[in-house]
């Protein structure tokens, strides 16, 4: 969909966050004489108000009858399309999309080259665009990373790759906007964001909706995940990473097929999971049709995104790594294996969406850190699990108030000498806005400046 087709519709938009603003600025760049509705509450109506826009109306939260009222809602990616009153008002005619259907229906003949995954997709957004820069093409960073893709709506000149990072919520709107990807990358599938899809089931269908629906020219999976490896698609090319006729690690060497390319030991990318996305890069890359083994060693100069297995520093011997956009006990797992061999004492906990922490329990019983703090909405229900490991002596365990008690108590635990791992396998709804927010102040509690470790290189068009 064109932003033009919505001209002579009734539109609203649902939501005033990042993204409900950057689809209010496109449209009216486009319709300056379109009536929009914007549903949303009243802080965000006042400071509406001050925009001076005579044809934006704004209505409270709405019901069924009042989404049933529009042609067209556009709505924000953390309202699910699932909710009763969406559900109610879909049958009776309103059509819901997201501004990534609107960009992509602006961009259908661009070169997008599109990542997804339960965990790592940033990362590897990220990575993507500093190679295929490396290498002398101007490259967009967009999407779900943090700059919405109606922010960059035309730039100019135009890039030659748009490198988008898409959440579960986005990928269902490339589908809806009618424009095929160049290239699309599935990383991985854990369950992940149950509140909004409502099942695992719906999750993982709503995730692969970017290679099942959207057809992509070509897709790149992941043979290492048991549920990539048996899909099956009939409107794309398939291209494998984490195979041995494709790019794979064998120990920290890369390799494509059977030739080696190079060491990535020393590749600034925390995490065994994260280096073996370069191969998911590089694969994406040679889907364009460039060739991607001379760009591979330009890793070495990549910059690690924040908050993601992020080392902050040391302060009094003990270290800080600040994991906050850890989501899911999976996540946690990884970020322990990470830092195998060193004491360490891991934050955990956060907004409950009813995920299961057993497999991390069983992992734990095997492989256990020095301590474990548990926090938040979930905080009691993880303890409980690792209350028996606890008696049996396999590592500390705490139950924290909140934040500060928990990095107090983490501190306490380890004596003077260690890490305190902030992977809370959680989101931080309740507690603060996101998990940039949560990492900033565990930034601060642990002595270090917010501001410093926040910024998210590479953003834009460059």
């Amino acid at each position: 969909m064109q932003i033009s087709q919505l001209e002579g519709q009734r539109v609203a938009l649902w939501g005033w966050g990042r993204e409900g603003q950057a689809a209010w600025r496109a449209i009216r760049a486009r319709l300056p004489a379109l009536p929009l509705t914007l549903f949303c509450n009243d802080e965000e109506a006042a400071r509406v108000a001050a925009l001076g826009d005579p044809l934006l109306a704004t209505r409270g939260q709405p019901d069924a009858e009042a989404l049933s009222a529009f042609d067209v809602v556009v709505k924000s990616p953390g309202i699910s399309p699932y909710r009763p009153e969406a559900q109610a008002a879909a049958a009776r005619g309103t059509r819901f999309i997201g501004g990534t259907t609107l960009w992509f229906g602006e961009h259908a003949g661009a070169r997008t080259l599109c990542v997804t995954g339960t965990k790592g997709k940033s990362t590897t957004t990220s990575l993507l665009a500093h190679l295929l820069r490396a290498g002398g093409h101007r490259t967009a960073l967009a999407g779900n990373i943090g700059l919405p893709l109606l922010e960059v709506l035309d730039p100019q000149p135009a890039p030659e790759f748009w490198a988008i990072e898409l959440s579960s919520y986005q990928t269902g709107d490339v589908a809806r906007s009618g424009a095929r990807p160049e290239v699309a990358v599935v990383l991985n599938l854990f369950p992940e964001h149950l509140d909004w899809h409502g099942s695992e089931e719906r999750y993982i269908e709503d995730k692969l909706r970017l290679v099942t629906q959207a057809r992509p020219r070509t897709a790149v999976l992941n043979a290492a995940d048991p549920r990539l490896a048996a899909l099956e698609l009939t409107d794309s090319r398939v291209v494998w990473f984490n195979r041995e006729d494709g790019w794979h690690l064998r120990g920290d060497a890369l390799y494509r097929g059977a030739d080696f390319v190079f060491d990535t030991a020393a590749v600034p990318l925390p995490g065994r999971h994260n280096r073996g996305n370069l191969c998911a890069v590089l694969a994406a890359i040679e889907a364009t049709g460039l060739d991607a083994a001379p760009l591979a060693p330009a890793a070495l100069g990549f910059h690690p995104l924040p908050h993601r297995l992020q080392w902050l520093g040391e302060r009094d011997g003990i270290g800080y790594v600040n994991d906050s956009i850890s989501t899911t006990p999976h996540a946690s797992l990884a970020a322990l294996d990470c830092h195998r061999g060193r004491r360490v004492a891991i934050l955990l906990g956060g907004h409950d969406r009813g995920l299961d922490w057993s497999g991390f329990a069983a992992q734990l019983a095997g492989d256990a850190p020095a301590a474990v703090v548990t926090m938040g909405g979930n905080g009691p229900r993880i303890h409980a699990l690792l209350q028996p490991l606890a008696d049996a002596g396999r590592f500390a365990l705490e139950a924290a108030a909140d934040l500060p008690d928990a990095v107090a108590r983490a501190r306490r635990l380890l004596g003077g000498e260690g890490v305190v791992l902030l992977s809370p396998g959680a989101p931080s709804f309740g507690a603060y806005r996101d998990y940039t927010e949560r990492g900033r102040h565990f930034a601060a509690l642990a002595g270090f400046d917010p501001d410093t470790i926040s910024a998210i290189p590479g953003l834009g068009v460059a």
